[in-house]
């Protein structure tokens, strides 16, 4: 059964073409052409080699899984990555390279609190939920315990819930459309048992089935989004564990109070009729990719808050919040979920500034279960991806972030004052005051950072930026002005601790054409989404202007416009459509896919980034059928690795699932899952 409800919101979706970045003519970047891009002959994939792989059937408890063997490959390339690629596979079952196991570790509906239930989906309730791990896991990280070490046995993990499933948690949350069924019936020649309209656009106009939302169930809903921060200890056994009874354990939901801080706190765009000072929020929504600040607190971004809200055209034309929010694709009419119905926050014509206040960095310290998120708006208002920090050698911060929708722009956030490794105190408000800047990237391999200030350029008052608030409000428009580079779909966005660069991770752009290609987003419908490495002027990450080239052109290496680092592509790994990346201690990268166009379910690919085998693609790890590979994270001595199996069994519901991972059972249950040498032993070697 086809899922006609996208509730992550058609990430690939293009809801405004309407920014002025740069464009160029040129197909392919004459940069690339000097580094051997295009090859011209056709290289053999990955795929068809029966690469030797571990097949793990699933447990729903965090021991190891029963393994089996497939064949050998015939690859004789040694990588500094010495595990053994996998195939691309399209079961419904983990698959790990040989020597490792999977093990679904931090599941949908487990409690974390003692005073948590049991998860139950036939009796899951709005309570219960806000004390157990959160829906569709995204960012994870791990921050050690005690505070300030880098003890690898035990420590924090976070993890991002980006949305819900509700056709996959709720049984009858679907049900057939009459309507639908009718048209169907039109259009094969039989008589409609219902009035239908003449040649109905059955895929667009009327829904194959209709949803059916309740208190209860948007109540549960809400509870399910938001983070998890969950203490885990590996045991004397190598065993790790959930600590039931941590001080730490937490639930920041959809309904969370936060406060508003930075250049847009207390501006009118933020205040509502809840709140009329412009300065308190309740809950988060839709949170992505993430990071990590230096002094160990959290920042979350919002990304596809959009989606939540509806009854845009009931806002007059005229009105200016009206285009802002169209930038982002607001609901027209009545959402998807129908929030609306229930909590009328979700209603754009009763609460029309209520958008304004998502879509930002969330920041908050895991270490203190007291205290309250607040939303960072210096950082700008977009569909954030990644929140990866650096330390400037003036000792200034810079946080990358991505905002993910195509011919969307990158960015980078510098704090005017100084990172402080002796009180971290000083640091807590770091954040709320320095530079955005927009990404431009040039033909030459050069590029600059943007300045987003107001007064500066065209952001004064004729354009609509009066003032500073006004500027990270309406951050898209913003970046419009000056000249950024529309990307395709920027998404996560890393510094490699090792070799100091930035990697930034374009998931896919099917929209753009020849006239919109530009050297930084060389393909027309780019299908596969590409990587690209910036090396910041100095190796200072405070700089305004850098230097970059491509890492990756993704996609069949049999396909002679795929580019990996200039490595042999007869040997690397098919990969399609990266989305998050980390790096592990050798500085090697790890690509998780969403939504590859390959033959087989996402993964997660690992290269090296230096020396001769860089660009070496390998796929490390396969997940289930409607599941995208999100937020890998290594624990400080790289012997375990954490990635997220979200929206498992997308496209199905729950009564008709095309997944029952991993229980074997429905509902299917978005996890954390755990990868370990069978040996022990670091992750990759």
């Amino acid at each position: 059964m086809a899922n006609m409800i996208d509730y992550e919101g058609d990430k690939e979706k293009s809801y405004s073409s309407a920014g002025r970045g740069e464009t160029f003519s040129d197909v392919i970047s004459r940069r690339l052409s000097r580094r051997g891009l295009l090859k011209g002959s056709a290289a053999a994939s990955v795929i068809g080699l029966g690469i030797p792989s571990i097949a793990i059937t699933q447990s729903a408890t965090p021991v190891p899984s029963p393994v089996t063997s497939a064949e050998a490959s015939p690859v004789v390339v040694a990588s500094s990555l010495t595990f053994e690629p996998i195939a691309l596979d399209s079961n419904d079952a983990l698959l790990v390279a040989s020597g490792y196991e999977a093990i679904p570790f931090l599941k949908w509906g487990d409690p974390i609190t003692v005073d948590a239930p049991e998860f139950d989906p036939a009796n899951q309730t709005a309570g219960a939920q806000a004390r157990q791990v959160g829906y569709n896991c995204d960012w994870i990280d791990f921050l050690p315990l005690p505070q300030g070490s880098t003890t690898p046995d035990h420590g924090l993990l976070i993890v991002n819930h980006e949305y819900t499933n509700p056709e996959l948690m709720f049984p009858g949350y679907l049900s057939e459309n009459p309507e639908y069924a009718a048209a169907m019936d039109a259009q094969a020649g039989a008589t409609p048992s219902v009035a239908v309209p003449v040649v109905p656009q059955v895929s667009v106009d009327i829904p194959e089935f209709l949803t059916n939302p309740t208190q209860e169930i948007v109540d549960i809903e809400l509870e399910a989004h938001g983070l998890s921060i969950v203490e885990i200890r590996r045991n004397d056994s190598g065993v790790w564990e959930i600590v039931r009874d941590s001080q730490y354990n937490r639930r920041i939901t959809a309904t969370t109070p936060m406060e508003i801080s930075g250049p847009a706190s207390g501006a009118e765009l933020m205040k509502t009729s809840a709140d009329t000072t412009g300065t308190s929020v309740i809950g988060t929504l839709n949170n992505c990719a993430g990071g990590l600040t230096p002094w160990g607190t959290v920042l979350s971004g919002e990304e596809n808050f959009q989606q939540y809200f509806a009854n845009l055209a009931l806002l007059p034309e005229d009105d200016p919040r009206y285009a802002l929010h169209e930038r982002f694709g607001l609901n027209e009419e009545a959402s998807e979920r129908r929030w609306e119905e229930f909590h009328p926050r979700f209603d754009v014509s009763r609460e029309p500034n209520e958008p304004f206040r998502h879509g930002w960095g969330i920041e908050f310290d895991p270490y203190d279960p007291q205290s309250v998120p607040r939303k960072r708006t210096a950082m700008g208002r977009n569909k954030h991806e990644g929140h990866t920090s650096v330390v400037a050698p003036g000792g200034q911060v810079a946080i990358y972030s991505g905002d993910d929708e195509r011919f969307e722009y990158a960015y980078k956030f510098v704090t005017a004052g100084s990172f402080n490794p002796d009180d971290r105190a000083a640091n807590m408000d770091l954040l709320d005051e320095g530079t955005l800047y927009a990404a431009a990237f040039h033909d030459d391999g050069t590029g600059e950072w943007l300045p987003m200030i107001q007064g500066e350029g065209l952001l004064t008052a004729e354009f609509g930026f009066a003032s500073q608030s006004d500027v990270v409000v309406k951050t898209r428009l913003a970046a419009d002005l000056p000249g950024a580079t529309k990307m395709d779909r920027p998404e996560d966005f890393e510094t490699n601790p090792v070799n100091k660069k930035v990697y930034l991770v374009c998931t896919n752009n099917s929209n753009r054409t020849i006239e919109e290609t530009n050297k930084a987003n060389p393909r027309v419908d780019n299908i596969h989404g590409h990587i690209i490495e910036i090396t910041e002027d100095g190796d200072d990450h405070a700089a305004t202007t850098f230097g970059w080239e491509m890492f990756a052109l993704c996609g069949d290496p049999a396909d002679g416009s795929t580019y990996f680092a200039g490595f042999d592509q007869e040997l690397v790994s098919a990969i399609s459509a990266p989305d998050n990346i980390a790096f592990d201690l050798a500085g090697n990268i790890w690509i998780s896919t969403d939504g590859t166009r390959l033959e087989g379910n996402d993964g997660l690919f690992a290269a090296a980034t230096e020396g001769e085998e860089r660009g070496f693609v390998k796929q490390f790890f396969s997940c289930v059928r409607g599941a995208e590979v999100t937020g890998p994270i290594f624990n400080p001595d790289n012997t375990a690795l954490f990635v997220a199996v979200q929206h498992p069994g997308e496209g199905g519901s729950f009564e008709d699932p095309v997944s029952t991972w991993p229980d074997g059972s429905a509902p299917v249950r978005p996890t954390v899952v755990l990868i370990q040498a069978s040996d022990g032993g670091v992750i990759g070697r």
